[in-house]
Order: C-alpha cells, then structure tokens, then sequence
C-alpha cells in the first residue's frame, strides 16, 4: 500500500529614428502547434476517472463516493458474484488497485476504521499493519509537497494507533519495524512517549495511594483537574 526572470533596456538611437515594422499576428490566429510552451502548459487537462471507478461510484456510493471507507478482504470476488455482467476481471482488478492505492483510500484505512461490505455495513476490523502501513505512506506523500514539518501530527497519530491495536508498544514497534530509516525513528517516538506517559501514570498512581487524600483534596493540593487525574489513574 506515495504523497509534492529583468526587461531589456530601450535603444536610444531606436527611439531617435525608429524604424517602420509590420502589425504583430495576433496570437489567437497562430496554430496551436506555435503558440509558446509555457503557454500551452497553462491549461492542464483534466484528469478523468477509470470508467470502473466511475461504476463502482454509481452502485456503490456509500463505498466509492465522497468519502471512502476500508473495503471488506475478498471485495473483488463480491463484486464480481454481485454484478456478473458489470465488470470484466481484469478491468476491475486494476481499478481496485488504483482505488486502494489512492490517497483517500489510505487515509480511511489510517484512521482505523472498520472494514465494510458491499451493503456498507462493518464487518471486521482493520489489522494493526494495515493501519501502520497507511499511517507512514500518507505521511510520506504529504511530507513531500509541504516545507511544514508533519512528524509531530504523525507520531501523535501512531500513537493513538499502538493503543487501539491490542498490542503492547513493545511487541507493535517489534511488528511494525522495517528497513525504512525514517519510519522506524518515527515508531520508535511514538514507543518513546507512551513510556513516558505510562511512567507519568505510574508516579500519579504511587503519589495518591500515599496521600491518603480523595481525589478531589489530591487534585487541590497539586493544582490538577480533578477529571483529569481520574482519567489518568483509571
């Protein structure tokens, strides 16, 4: 499962005897084969869906429309027993993976939503790599076409990522590590800052336990929200 001249001075003597030249051709008479590249460049063709991907919109807008949600494991072989005479294996095959491969896509996997079905309702979870997966190649894409500097939003997503996995961040970073530099410095700070928070709780729990105190008088005393530290303890 990729994201971005001075003038010339006028001529004295040009200007004392200037000399007669013919009216410019207007441009709009000049063939599109003459006019200026640059110009050319300025009207970019408009980039056209796969005509699959336009038909898969069509039945299945709740899966292909506006906003794209994880795909059931096996879809192509739904799609294909759901309308046997809409699609041809090949074509289909190919539009599934630009659709998989798209950044929308990506990012609906990214935010650990569940898989759904052809009907649009959820059927099983997305697997821990799967979201890791989309997670680093989303930030990959976007990092590129913006001097903004992303790590901070991604290790914060990781991080919210390794908690919803089930895993330890230990076993996760084990799982999740490979032989790209920059993605492993990024799980290994998100590993980093759930010690540090786990360690955080730790210190809280200790302190209240011997303070004897509710955790009303606790918060007092150390000038915390109550809430907040109920939630940290729980």
């Amino acid at each position: 499962m990729t994201d971005t001249v001075p003038a010339p001075e006028a001529d004295d003597q040009a200007a004392i005897q200037p000399t007669p030249a013919k009216p410019p051709t207007p441009q709009a008479s000049q063939p599109a084969s003459r006019q200026p590249q640059q110009q050319r460049k300025a009207t970019p063709r408009p980039r056209q869906a796969h005509p699959v991907l336009e038909k898969l919109f069509e039945l299945h807008p709740q899966l292909f429309g506006a906003r794209f949600r994880p795909l059931k494991i096996g879809v192509f072989d739904d799609l294909l027993v759901r309308h046997p005479d809409a699609f041809k294996k090949e074509d289909l095959k190919v539009a599934l993976g630009l659709h998989a491969r798209s950044t929308a896509y990506l990012e609906s996997v990214a935010t650990g939503q569940q898989r759904h079905d052809l009907d649009g309702q959820q059927v099983a979870p997305v697997a821990p790599e799967h979201v890791h997966h989309a997670l680093m190649e989303v930030f990959r894409r976007r990092q590129v076409r913006t001097k903004e500097d992303l790590r901070p939003r991604v290790v914060s997503r990781l991080v919210a990522a390794i908690g919803a996995s089930g895993l330890t961040p230990l076993e996760y970073a084990e799982r999740m590590r490979t032989q790209d530099a920059t993605s492993n410095a990024i799980l290994d700070e998100a590993v980093v800052q759930l010690a540090q928070a786990a360690a955080k709780r730790e210190a809280l729990s200790r302190a209240f336990q011997a303070s004897g105190l509710s955790m009303e008088a606790f918060a007092e005393m150390y000038g915390m929200d109550a809430k907040e530290v109920a939630r940290t303890l729980a």
